[in-house]
């Protein structure tokens, strides 16, 4: 009883040299040291840099120095797509060798809960969790930030925005992918080239996008907005968006799609339209799953090492956890274009077509 009664008489010293430190109250404290969320934000900067300063750990984070093994926390939006089963694939694998525990979350897109960034980051410690690994959009950069205030290591999978300066993330080399799928289709002969892309201010997309323009460009070949199209990486975007270049007066005669789900929406739709992959259309997909391997036909694609990806997110968070150093907080993996049965040289033009064309009395284009 009289270690415990001292125990909390040292935490109330700690946390009034804090309150006198900060130049606030002490109760203002406790709503910081406990996630309260109606504190302003420059009161809370200032009461975390006099926590920090003084060392004090609150309640929580003692329970997360306590014995046990590691628990990591794996955040996606959902995982009913190929890419999100490959990286986790790469986690368990690496998570089973180092003896660590793994909780996967689905966030559906929102940070959930209704928790604000404080909050929802001191919950984490409550839990114990030793670190974060995010495949979300649903953390914002205040979110990733309050992560770290709190000592929750954190890594970023293909972050769609560029995540804090101190917060670790972990890609593919997305414009050299890009380019690989350009090159490709150029070296083919083709030069009407769309780009199905997925949201058009992630950063992995804009990396895509630039390394397509740039061969075009190198080539000489006019890099025409109406050809770019941006939306989800999903295989309905891959079936709108093919509708929506094959309405143009000069439709591709080649598409690289920023994702294999997107590309498996184009091969649908040009299955229902009777377009005939790579006859009529090449299509280069990008991710390198399974979905590229057992399509028909099989896809040509740019793999991006998605089981590495994984493994390296929860290597470097241990390595945060356990107090290593990291060589660096951006890593980037190779990727490598794999050509399969999608892509061919543009089809010469067949005179037949263009004489029906010319025949048609409503002036509509013909269907393929």
């Amino acid at each position: 009883m009289a270690t415990a009664t001292r125990t909390a008489t040292k935490a109330k010293s700690t946390l009034a040299e804090v309150a006198r430190l900060a130049g606030v109250s002490a109760p203002t404290v406790s709503k910081v040291v406990n996630g309260r969320g109606d504190v302003a934000p420059e009161t809370r900067e200032k009461v975390l840099a006099a926590l920090a300063k003084v060392g004090y750990s609150s309640p929580g984070q003692r329970r997360v120095a306590a014995p046990g093994p590691d628990v990591v926390e794996v955040a996606f939006d959902a995982l009913t797509s190929a890419y999100t089963t490959d990286v986790l694939t790469g986690i368990l694998d690496y998570a089973a060798v180092a003896g660590v525990e793994v909780m996967v979350s689905v966030t559906g897109g929102t940070s959930g809960a209704g928790l604000g960034p404080e909050r929802r980051a001191q919950r984490m410690l409550d839990q114990g969790r030793a670190g974060l690994i995010v495949v979300t959009s649903a953390f914002s950069e205040a979110q990733l930030s309050a992560f770290r205030r709190h000592g929750i290591p954190v890594v970023v999978i293909d972050p769609q925005n560029p995540p804090p300066s101190d917060v670790v993330s972990v890609g593919a080399t997305n414009w050299a992918g890009g380019k690989a799928a350009a090159e490709h289709l150029v070296a083919l002969g083709h030069e009407r080239i769309g780009y199905l892309g997925g949201p058009e201010g992630a950063e992995c997309n804009q990396a895509r996008l630039h390394g397509y323009m740039s061969v075009l460009m190198s080539h000489g070949i006019a890099v025409k907005p109406e050809r770019i199209v941006h939306g989800k990486f999903r295989s309905e975007h891959g079936i709108e968006g093919l509708k929506r270049l094959l309405s143009l007066s000069e439709p591709p005669t080649a598409i690289f799609a920023a994702s294999d789900s997107i590309a498996v929406g184009v091969l649908r739709e040009a299955r229902r339209q009777g377009i005939r992959v790579p006859e009529d259309l090449s299509l280069v997909g990008f991710d390198g799953t399974a979905q590229a391997e057992d399509s028909v036909p099989a896809l040509t694609s740019v793999s991006q090492p998605l089981q590495e990806m994984g493994r390296s997110a929860l290597r470097s968070v241990l390595r945060q956890a356990h107090g290593e150093p990291l060589d660096s907080h951006r890593v980037e993996l190779a990727t490598e274009l794999v050509v399969r049965e999608s892509t061919a040289p543009p089809a010469a033009p067949d005179p037949s077509r263009i004489s029906r064309q010319s025949a048609s009395s409503d002036g509509s284009r013909p269907s393929t």
